[in-house]
């Protein structure tokens, strides 16, 4: 059974539909989207996710498990190679 989705309306005056709490509007994150950087390369709720936890920067991600990672809310398996390569890159990876 699909949850029923309910009009919201952000910040910003952009309407939208979600069927959960999250705030988050896919105007606003669309315009947020940075365009480069490994905050490029992730889905809207990971990136999100990231920078309401404090990881905006390589070297803070590296300070992390792939478990504790993947504890995050919004942070689901299919980002983990993506924060890796971007890890390898810059010749870091995850604690």
């Amino acid at each position: 059974m699909a949850a029923e989705k309910k009009l919201k309306v952000c910040e910003k005056g952009h309407t939208f539909y979600k069927s959960t709490d999250c705030p988050s509007c896919p105007t606003c994150d669309q315009e947020n989207k940075p365009t480069s950087g490994f905050l490029s390369k992730l889905s809207a709720p990971a990136r999100n996710a990231l920078v309401h936890e404090g990881i905006d920067t390589l070297e803070k991600l590296s300070t992390y498990t792939e478990k504790d990672i993947l504890k995050i809310h919004g942070i689901g398996p299919a980002s983990l190679p993506i924060m890796k390569s971007s890890l390898e890159e810059e010749g870091l990876s995850f604690k």
